[in-house]
């Protein structure tokens, strides 16, 4: 098994829409989550979503696979070395 890691993944949602997706693929994930920002950016009418993250590597990368996979969503995550 892969050694854990912590990261971040932040997740811009262009069309509110899919915000409900997003949250529901974040519940799904709610075990590996520290903690989670969001700020509705109403002037642009997008989200920005960041949040923490301890897990596996393929775990991270399962999560972002998803949200990515969603119709107006973008994510990226940056994962510790250690």
């Amino acid at each position: 098994m892969e050694e854990k890691r912590i990261a971040v993944a932040a997740i811009v949602i262009d069309e509110q829409s899919a915000a409900v997706e997003v949250n529901n693929i974040l519940h799904e994930f709610s075990d590996i989550i520290i903690g989670r920002m969001g700020i509705p950016y109403k002037e642009r009418g997008i989200s920005l979503i960041s949040v923490a993250l301890d897990a596996q590597p393929d775990i991270i990368s399962s999560l972002t696979g998803k949200l990515g996979r969603i119709s107006g969503v973008s994510v990226k995550a940056a994962i510790s070395k250690k």
